[in-house]
């Protein structure tokens, strides 16, 4: 939340502002993809968030860890340049069996933790959007053998990705929800 200084020298946390036009027309298309996701697991155990029933190796559980991971590390590019996300090829073995780790629940996850941080890193990338100052802004991608060369985005570009890339993953996560008991999100 925005903090804004009191006439006696402290600190109150204000409301962020209000999303419009085309903020708003973007942030409300990712919660609409946002809301499929954690729909997918309505009504799950923890166990259940875990199970891989179909030949994939993703789980409802890390489905909505590894969005939450992308969300907010875009968010970060977003503030910080290619520097919040590091170079991705000069990735080490252990940083790659972490970032696999996004795609699993782990011993001591939650459903109930997973959907909270979800929902806590989805506030601060809404809140980021509706207060940026230009949705042109732009830093270079990070080094990494799928980025082109040179290439260059938009926070409105970032956005539109954290908003294609979830929308994916809630289609993933419907089929594993169906296989897992024949729930569905749509139909």
């Amino acid at each position: 939340m925005p903090f804004e200084e009191t006439t006696d020298g402290t600190r109150e946390e204000t409301a962020a502002p209000a999303a419009t036009g085309e903020r708003a027309d973007l942030l409300e298309t990712l919660a609409k993809h946002r809301h499929f996701l954690r729909f997918t697991a309505r009504d799950l155990t923890d166990e259940q968030a875990g199970l891989r029933p179909t030949a994939s190796e993703l789980c409802l559980g890390g489905l909505i860890k590894h969005v939450t991971a992308v969300e907010r590390s875009w968010a970060e590019f977003i503030v910080n340049g290619p520097s919040a996300m590091g170079d991705f090829t000069a990735m080490t073995e252990a940083d790659w069996a972490r970032r696999e780790a996004e795609f699993r629940m782990l011993p001591g996850d939650t459903l109930a933790g997973v959907l909270a941080d979800y929902a806590e890193t989805a506030r601060r990338t809404d809140e980021l959007i509706a207060a940026l100052p230009d949705l042109g802004a732009a830093h270079p991608l990070p080094k990494a053998p799928w980025f082109e060369a040179d290439a260059r985005w938009s926070a409105r570009r970032v956005l539109m990705h954290v908003i294609a890339e979830t929308a994916q993953h809630a289609g993933h996560a419907d089929i594993i929800r169906e296989s897992l008991d024949g729930a569905k999100s749509m139909g």
